[in-house]
């Protein structure tokens, strides 16, 4: 996945683990520089067995935790206690205060839907100062670019979604492609089109786009 235009610099890339439904398979920590979860997630992460002696910190309002049973770690929790924003909104300005630009995020959809809807909203308001990706057992997803080139995805499933609206949309490597054209929340939106090719590329002129790519060909 190559990404122009995004006008953000790379300083290392940070790992979070936010109360979604947790992710059945664990990234390598090795990848990371920075490790954090919400307090909601670090039960999760307890229960799968991941080295929670990596987690640099653990952020919230610690409703879903006591923050007082763990010992070792208590020294890692971050009590923000914000209820104007989420703990996914909290975790996010820790690692962009701390110099990460970066972000791969776990345990952001499944369970209860207005959370996800409001996961997409808050890292859309942080857009511009992070670039953040979403993973799930289906799925990549990430606000796009106006230029982005995909590689090796022939027969994945690619859905170009507007948030709200995206103007001048043109594709390549798509079974439907776009030419010069407009999507919108309300009227079009581009979602389940599949690569025909190995390599795909959408730029759009205005507005915002959200990108999914599915984990394996489509069938």
């Amino acid at each position: 996945m190559n990404r122009k235009n995004t006008g953000i610099q790379m300083t290392g890339k940070a790992l979070l683990f936010i109360n979604g439904v947790p992710p059945k398979i664990l990234p390598e920590v090795e990848d990371y520089s920075l490790i954090a979860c919400s307090d909601g997630a670090f039960h999760y992460l307890k229960e799968k067995k991941f080295p929670l002696s990596k987690l640099d910190f653990i952020s919230g309002d610690f409703d879903s935790h006591a923050g007082n049973d763990e010992g070792v770690y208590q020294e890692k929790f971050i009590y923000t206690p914000d209820q104007d924003k989420t703990d996914f909104e909290k975790s996010l300005e820790i690692i962009k205060n701390r110099g990460f630009t970066e972000v791969h995020v776990y345990g952001a959809s499944g369970g209860e839907m207005d959370h996800f809807l409001g996961n997409l909203t808050v890292a859309f308001k942080f857009k511009n100062l992070l670039r953040i990706t979403f993973y799930d057992e289906f799925a990549t997803y990430f606000f796009s670019p106006n230029q982005l080139v995909l590689n090796d995805v022939q027969h994945r499933t690619i859905s170009l979604y507007p948030f709200p609206e995206t103007k001048s949309v043109t594709t390549t490597g798509l079974n439907w492609s776009l030419n010069n054209e407009n999507l919108n929340l309300t009227t079009r939106i581009g979602t389940r089109n599949f690569a025909k090719e190995s390599q795909v590329t959408i730029e759009f002129e205005e507005g915002d786009l959200i990108i999914f790519l599915s984990h394996q060909p489509s069938e």
